[in-house]
């Protein structure tokens, strides 16, 4: 273990510089932070580090309702300027959120906090820009043409937070901002769907469903970027990685999980489900299973109300539970068998 007063020496003697000692330090931390007291070949997973940090978000949630209600109260008052009022209020809000995390993300490094000010800087920026730009009137004849631009702006707005301050919630966040973009594009240029298997079947009238699939696998492929980059998962890429993941597989179960259930093909849905499987432990993602089963789980039942939903969920409780326990030995057996088709030096060693 290399100590903070080696750290000191190493400056002192000239070995590092100040710069790279706390770089090196800030790496220790963030490393420590999410693989203390876990298992070879365990997904690291942090959302605070203490409840310090759940105080301050408490705060942060408190200062932006006040924020909110200071603002509504003052717009409510000049209804007619209220597009002025709500850019102004966005702009200050922006200086603010970004000088809040400038003090709790890039100095003091903490993870609910970043995750609670991304959301905060993404309805921020989301509320200015559709101020701005939406047409009231024009979405409420269902004219949504000018919801893009607004949805866009906010996006990128976020994607120059997340290039600032790199927070890896803020990743899943732009994904979803994606998604809005592109479902409301379709349905400005198909029509609000009709009904909700729209969203879902891929034979149904409209784009949606080929939206939420394309959109998926982009998504997807820039989480196995973010991983292939870090296979050891000791940077913040690996954490870029997970939230993508998270996005990515409901977003490509979306597109078969209607047709399965409606029709009650459970042995085809079983398939499907076993491939996302084999992929997940492949690349070493649990988040990536989990949301996708999780994902069937709400939709089954929620939307699709079948005779055999009970027996379904059942077996899936199983199939995680059992995974859960052998996912190590599972995974260096399913890689042996392809260590001569994939590029293993890339993916999470298995132990």
């Amino acid at each position: 273990m290399i100590s903070r007063d080696d750290l000191r020496a190493a400056v002192g003697s000239g070995l590092l510089s100040e710069a790279q000692a706390v770089s090196l330090t800030a790496l220790a931390d963030s490393r420590r932070g999410a693989r203390e007291d876990l298992s070879p070949g365990d997904e690291p997973f942090e959302l605070f580090k203490g409840f310090n940090e759940i105080f301050i978000v408490v705060g942060l949630v408190i200062l932006a309702m006040g924020w909110v209600a200071v603002n509504t109260a003052s717009m409510l008052t000049e209804i007619v300027n209220y597009r002025a009022q709500a850019t102004t209020a966005a702009l200050i809000g922006a200086v603010l959120l970004w000088g809040l995390a400038e003090y709790f993300i890039r100095r003091r490094r903490m993870v609910a906090p970043a995750i609670a000010l991304s959301v905060m800087f993404a309805g921020n920026a989301a509320t200015g820009f559709i101020a701005q730009y939406a047409q009231p009137f024009m979405i409420a004849q269902e004219d949504y043409s000018s919801l893009p631009m607004a949805l866009s702006l906010s996006t990128l707005a976020l994607f120059v937070f997340w290039w600032r301050f790199r927070v890896p919630f803020s990743m899943a966040l732009i994904a979803l901002g994606l998604f809005a973009v592109a479902l409301i594009v379709a349905a400005d240029q198909s029509g609000v769907p009709t009904e909700l298997g729209d969203l879902f079947r891929l034979s149904a009238n409209g784009p949606f469903a080929w939206v939420t699939l394309v959109v998926g696998l982009l998504v997807f492929a820039v989480a196995m970027a973010f991983d292939l980059s870090d296979p050891h998962r000791v940077t913040r890429r690996s954490a870029q990685g997970f939230w993508l993941h998270v996005v990515a597989a409901p977003a490509l179960v979306n597109t078969i999980a209607l047709s399965l259930l409606e029709g009650d093909q459970g042995l085809i849905l079983a398939l499907v489900l076993g491939i996302f499987a084999l992929i997940a432990i492949v690349i070493d993602r649990r988040s990536f299973l989990i949301t996708a089963i999780g994902y069937i789980v709400a939709l089954s039942t929620t939307v699709f109300d079948s005779e055999g939903t009970g027996i379904s969920i059942l077996a899936l409780g199983v199939v995680l539970v059992v995974l859960g326990a052998f996912w190590a030995r599972i995974r260096a057996a399913l890689l042996s068998l392809l260590s001569g088709v994939l590029p293993l030096h890339r993916l999470p060693p298995s132990h």
